[in-house]
């Protein structure tokens, strides 16, 4: 797993920057009733995506992480409205907020249940007819159909926590109901053989150990391909909305 307080510093440029995030709000905004004014950004990391919320007229918006320097970046961008605070025990009261958002949480989460958790928890500070938008599916959307993907076909891959059908059961189970799906490009976030070697050895592959022989076995692969520094095409992320219904 990657140390998103190491990685705060390189998080935006190494995540496709400035247009995966026009490319992210306007996607979570399409889903957002036109009667929404507060909403809440859970797991707002570096406030890239939180700022675009905040630009929007009439919406006051309050971003959450738990990491301190993601925060700390996420406070520079949207000032006075960012708490330190850990998604499965939101420091809200119930019924806060018209709208939550969580872009690309659920699948760092260790499990299913941890994943519940913090549906629950954003289902709780939701108001009656608020809408939550989460990002879902967020691994097999890299899967482009490349020679990237042929060359680390077969490596282990753990039981996606946020699978869409899973997503929308942990949604039911807080009496949400399916309100709406949207997809954005990841701009800039098109993988090049050199580059997923380097996330390799990062920790971004969560069942493949960095130091391991297996790390090095999926390099050696990845070194085979021509184009070392040609990124192939952009992933297509995948948004869905739950809405609590009214009281």
């Amino acid at each position: 797993m990657l140390d998103y307080g190491k990685e705060a510093d390189r998080y935006d440029a190494s995540r496709g920057g400035e247009p995966r995030a026009d490319a992210a709000a306007a996607a979570v905004l399409s889903l957002l009733p036109g009667a929404t004014r507060t909403l809440l950004d859970v797991g707002c990391g570096t406030g890239l995506v939180t700022r675009r919320f905040a630009d929007r007229p009439g919406l006051r918006v309050t971003g959450v992480d738990a990491t301190y320097a993601m925060a700390r970046m996420a406070a520079r961008r949207v000032p006075g409205a960012i708490v330190l605070g850990d998604s499965r025990r939101l420091p809200f009261p119930d019924a806060e907020f018209d709208a939550v958002t969580a872009v690309w949480l659920l699948h760092l989460l260790a499990d299913q249940e941890e994943a519940r958790t913090v549906v629950a928890e954003c289902a709780r500070v939701l108001r009656p007819g608020g809408v939550l938008v989460t990002t879902v599916d967020k691994a097999v959307s890299h899967n482009v159909g490349s020679d990237i993907d042929a060359a680390i076909a077969g490596r282990p891959i753990r039981a996606a926590v946020d699978g869409s059908a899973r997503v929308a059961s942990y949604a039911a189970d807080c009496g949400l109901v399916a309100a709406g799906r949207a997809r954005f490009r990841g701009h800039g976030q098109g993988r090049s053989p050199r580059s997923t070697v380097e996330d390799l050895y990062r920790g971004w592959f969560t069942s493949i150990p960095p130091d391991s022989a297996m790390a090095r076995g999926y390099a050696e692969r990845l070194a085979e391909l021509p184009d070392q520094e040609v990124r192939r095409p952009d992933p297509e992320f995948s948004l869905r909305a739950f809405r609590k219904p009214p009281a």
